[in-house]
């Protein structure tokens, strides 16, 4: 998975009530209609994955309530919610946001397509499921990476005038990836990328705790930025940390949030027009109320030394990936619009 996921967020501010007009108003993004991220008893989790994946807190709830917090700015939490070209990928698919421009999407649908154990089965399910882009969206153009020309050429020919991708190849993806063997499919890879995350949060913390504020961060990096910071890094950083003059300790965070104040207002950053200014407010306020503790102190760290390296789109999302992370360390926080928590000073 890439940065690219994150471009998913632009699109659904469009779907999304605009804040009012009236002063002091809120209004939240209303979600569309959608099958929504949950549990569902007839998925399953093997044993054995269970069992390391309970080694970092998660059990069968846990996993669904993190599944489902993952797809709330990927999809507005919808198992389908696919999206066209407006990011370069094509199409972007699933609780995930799967594309075709990095190659996440096609081994999604060749584990699907896979699971029926005879081509024939699959074919008339697929058939059945997306009966005029099925063929296109399956072919060996499609799910080679990177897909090949003709491949391109189709997808872009079912996106309609606006840009957007027309009604039937929408009905089409959303039926195939809200089917209930294409859920299963979205669960492994799931637990997949938790299983990384797992390997992640035992690298960098080595000593623990792991606490679920270091799993759900863990989880958002990994889905953005494809992991946690190198190792090299992480100790560079914490030397500095450590050898850090105490009066500095505050004004050095200070920094961090005017840097993330100062690039949210550059020309080329995208997705948190609605956001930054709240979240500056809110979390300076934090700051200076002694609301920070140790462990989110590190945290807002690593999340600058990660977020200054996102290069997706030359940085489009650098302001993005600090929103969403912070969010989670402070639990404060305002992501595509929807805000949670709130800071009032003592």
């Amino acid at each position: 998975m890439s940065i690219r996921l994150l471009a998913a967020a632009l699109l659904f501010m469009s779907l999304s009530q605009p804040v009012a007009a009236q002063e002091g108003a809120y209004v939240p993004p209303v979600p569309p209609p959608c099958h929504r991220v949950g549990d569902v008893p007839s998925l399953t989790i093997e044993p054995q994955v269970a069992g390391e994946l309970a080694e970092i807190g998660l059990d069968r709830a846990a996993i669904f309530e993190r599944m489902q917090e993952t797809s709330i700015p990927e999809t507005m939490g919808c198992w389908a919610m696919p999206v066209g070209n407006f990011d370069s990928q094509l199409v972007s698919v699933g609780m995930a946001q799967w594309n075709y421009g990095t190659g996440s999407l096609q081994p999604v649908l060749l584990e699907w397509r896979s699971s029926f154990g005879s081509k024939r089965k699959a074919k008339r399910e697929i058939a059945r499921l997306a009966p005029v882009y099925g063929k296109l969206l399956f072919s060996k153009d499609c799910l080679a990476v990177p897909v090949r020309e003709p491949c391109r050429e189709g997808i872009l020919a079912a996106h309609g005038p606006d840009g957007k991708l027309n009604p039937v190849i929408m009905g089409e993806l959303t039926a195939l990836f809200e089917s209930a063997r294409m859920l299963q499919v979205q669960l492994d890879h799931y637990l997949d990328l938790l299983q990384l995350v797992r390997g992640d949060l035992q690298r960098v913390f080595p000593n623990g705790p792991i606490t679920m504020r270091k799993v759900r961060w863990a989880i958002d990096t990994r889905v953005q930025q494809g992991g946690l910071p190198s190792s090299e890094d992480i100790n560079r950083l914490r030397r500095k940390l450590s050898a850090m003059p105490r009066e500095e300790y505050w004004q050095r965070l200070d920094a961090i949030f005017g840097w993330y104040d100062a690039i949210s207002q550059t020309i080329d950053q995208d997705g948190i027009g609605r956001d930054y200014a709240w979240n500056v407010a809110q979390w300076r306020c934090m700051l200076h109320a002694g609301r920070i503790d140790p462990e989110q102190y590190e945290l807002l760290n690593l999340t600058f030394l990660r977020s200054r390296t996102a290069t997706g789109n030359s940085g489009r999302w650098q302001a993005l990936t600090f929103s969403r992370r912070a969010k989670i360390v402070l639990g404060v926080g305002s992501v595509s619009g929807v805000r949670d928590g709130n800071c009032v000073a003592a």
